[in-house]
């Protein structure tokens, strides 16, 4: 479904809300549907054994750093597509899909060995043995995964820089029914498959993301026959090539900034021990059901916004950019509520209830939460921000805002206070805090005082 406004410069805020909205709600649902993925290695995982939830906590955050660096070219592809929508050019579209689906095979040859290799690093960063290798058991599998995903990415971002964002959401929905399902049967044996365990989770993160792959390729094939995506895909285009690069390099290193802030916490908490790692597992998968709305906001505010910059209308980008604001606002208000009136119920979900570590884990897990609900209104503001600012296809000095308030600031802060300070998990927490905080309030003051001025 897509939504176009006959006079979109006279839209009201509730038209903007409205129209948000029509996009955003299945990209939200996408995201969630994707997540949910993660999350159901993390609480099968979790009914397996503390220690197998713990290496895949590490993995997966391993996993996901390389895949959000690699997926900048996919964020490049949107907002592209979206302003050549509002233009009128769609041989643009074409263009800038297929040097997207170059650069992310590219860059997957490049990264293969980080998992081929990642047991020997988790050693040299401190994890402890036995989760390193289950951890790394798990990669040299799933890392093939990065493959299909990357290319489902651009392929996403391409159908939704066109407005499809229905679709994005059913296939996503239906790999997420997949991976359950597979995951059920191979990481416990049931049916009379293998007991695989952890390696079980890490076929079906595989599976999964080529069954994603075939649903978005027939999709794109049979429905757009117009942009011939796949004809003469061998075919250079080095102009092209080199926008989707300098718009999506700096995209992927922005995003990988922040992932690397997670990543680096939970290898921190790794250092405090198996059980606190379980626990943050378990606090960052639910703080990630709600970046996940943000983050469908964000892709709203790039389409919707990038339509706009190809009509130079900036009128209808500021009163869009203030009503995304106020619905990621919302949407933090409500996860404050449920972070702190119902944690216990909220990590239940996760834990066997006869395992002797759980006392402990809610213990760890319902403070992490407490922090979690600090960080909602940052997190939010700094996704929202981004997703502005690539709709201007700004991209240079945010990734320069990100390295600064996540590497300089965020990861340092964790560090001081979890381990200087002798705060532990809830020290490592605040770290989050601060970095976010930071780069939340830097990337809004860039949009709203140079990017949108620029049109």
């Amino acid at each position: 479904m897509t939504y176009a406004s006959p006079t979109p410069n006279q839209m009201t805020p509730a038209g903007h809300a409205r129209a948000i909205a029509i996009l955003g709600l299945p990209l939200i649902g996408g995201h969630l549907a994707q997540f949910a993925i993660g999350m159901t290695d993390t609480i099968m995982l979790g009914w397996y054994g503390v220690e197998a939830l713990a290496a895949v906590t590490l993995a997966s955050s391993y996993f996901l750093a390389v895949f959000l660096l690699g997926s900048g070219f996919a964020f490049a592809v949107m907002p592209i597509v979206a302003e050549a929508l509002g233009s009128g050019d769609h041989r643009q579209v074409r263009r800038a899909t297929r040097m997207g689906l170059w650069l992310s095979l590219g860059f997957g040859v490049l990264a293969m060995p980080v998992f081929l290799w990642a047991e020997a690093i988790f050693l040299w960063i401190g994890q402890a043995p036995e989760v390193s290798q289950l951890a790394a058991e798990y990669l040299s599998i799933a890392g093939w995964g990065l493959f299909p995903a990357l290319l489902v990415m651009v392929l996403k971002s391409y159908l939704a820089g066109l407005e499809r964002t229905q679709v994005v959401l059913w296939i996503t929905l239906f790999a997420a029914l997949i991976n359950a399902v597979v995951n059920y049967v191979l990481i416990f044996g049931h049916y009379g498959a293998p007991h695989l365990g952890i390696a079980g989770a890490a076929i079906a993160s595989v599976v999964t993301q080529c069954a994603s792959l075939a649903g978005v390729l027939i999709y794109a094939h049979r429905t757009l026959p117009e942009h011939a995506l796949f004809r003469n895909l061998h075919h250079s285009d080095w102009e092209m090539l080199g926008q989707v690069f300098r718009v999506g390099l700096p995209s992927g290193l922005t995003t990988l900034s922040e992932a690397s802030l997670f990543t680096a916490s939970a290898m921190m908490m790794g250092w405090l021990g198996t059980v606190p790692q379980a626990a943050h597992g378990i606090a960052v998968s639910l703080a990630g059901v709600t970046f996940m709305v943000h983050l469908g906001l964000s892709n709203a505010a790039t389409i919707r916004i990038g339509n706009a910059l190809g009509r130079k209308d900036r009128a209808h980008m500021v009163l869009g950019a203030y009503v995304v604001n106020g619905l990621s606002l919302t949407m933090s208000i409500c996860a404050i509520s449920a972070f702190v009136l119902m944690p216990e119920k909220l990590i239940a979900a996760f834990l066997d209830q006869n395992d002797p570590a759980q006392p402990q884990i809610m213990a760890v897990g319902v403070g992490l939460l407490a922090v979690a609900a600090v960080f909602q209104l940052t997190d939010g503001l700094q996704v929202v921000a981004l997703g502005l600012l690539r709709g201007l296809q700004d991209t240079g000095v945010p990734m320069v805002i990100a390295a600064v308030s996540y590497w300089a600031v965020g990861i340092p802060t964790s560090y001081v206070m979890g381990f200087v300070l002798g705060w532990n998990g809830i020290g490592v927490w605040l770290g989050l805090v601060v970095g976010l905080s930071v780069a939340g309030l830097m990337l809004m003051v860039r949009f709203w005082r140079h990017s949108i001025h620029r049109i």
